[in-house]
């Protein structure tokens, strides 16, 4: 049974599905669809192409699927898909894709904390965390289990691998390898992601290996051609191929340590 203010504002057009609660003040209009067991915050504002995944909480305040903040943009129709199982906290501020036909995409299970924002066509994968003002540039990816720390900025077309974790205050202006902790003014990796990878039960030996790749990256003295080489005789494991693969379709560079 939906559960709908009556001071909530609906276009007709708008897909509501079961079990959905709106809250007061609420303004939802265009070609709206959202998923069963949501829950609408009070004042929350949600437009445009807009699709939002079964038992997504969106908290109060909220501006979801307004137009892009980009001067390309002319009104095309564009879209912002958000997945399942999200937490949408307070004055978020999400856009959808900026040319015609193009998408910002939500996965499942993410938190995106008060005051964030996520520009035009960004891609953030599953289980992301986002902390308070965490702010996102158009065409940015983020891949699983990311977290990004609050008042963080990340440039345009960067992309944050699994497993990472961005410290807060960062300036994200290359790509950061999975697995890794990054930090600072331009953020750099400063070593894997231990404690984060042993809560997500990493084993030893994997974490062990991870090091391993880590210090063939940044610290023997190997160029990103020769380090990539010798990382390609430990790829019999996944999170080896994993960073692999990430080097390689980098398109901004992969972030280095501070004075390597």
């Amino acid at each position: 049974m939906r559960k709908i203010h009556p001071t909530a504002v609906i276009s007709p057009e708008v897909e509501i599905g079961e079990d959905v609660e709106i809250g007061p003040y609420a303004v939802i209009e265009g070609n709206v669809k959202i998923g069963c067991n949501c829950k609408i915050g009070p004042f929350v504002h949600i437009q445009g192409y807009t699709e939002i995944g079964e038992n997504t909480r969106i908290f109060t305040g909220a501006i979801i699927g307004s137009i892009p903040q980009d001067l390309k943009y002319k009104g095309e129709i564009t879209y912002l898909r958000i997945g399942k199982n999200n937490t949408i906290r307070e004055f978020v501020t999400i856009n959808p894709g900026t040319s015609k036909g193009e998408e910002t995409k939500i996965g499942d299970n993410n938190l995106i904390m008060a005051y964030c924002h996520i520009a035009h066509n960004c891609v953030i994968k599953n289980n992301v965390i986002m902390a308070n003002y965490a702010a996102l540039a158009g065409h940015v990816v983020v891949e699983d289990y990311a977290i990004i720390g609050g008042l963080s900025g990340v440039h345009q077309f960067c992309k944050i691998g699994k497993h990472s974790i961005i410290g807060g205050t960062s300036k994200v202006t290359m790509d950061i390898l999975p697995y890794v902790i990054a930090d600072g003014h331009p953020a750099r990796p400063y070593g894997i992601n231990v404690i984060g990878l042993k809560r997500r039960n990493f084993s030893k030996e994997k974490i062990e290996i991870l090091e391993n790749a880590y210090k063939i990256i940044f610290r023997s003295g190997l160029n990103t051609s020769e380090a990539l080489k010798k990382l390609e005789q430990m790829n019999s494991y996944p999170e080896i191929q994993d960073i692999i693969e990430f080097i390689k379709s980098s398109e901004r560079g992969i972030a280095r340590e501070r004075g390597k």
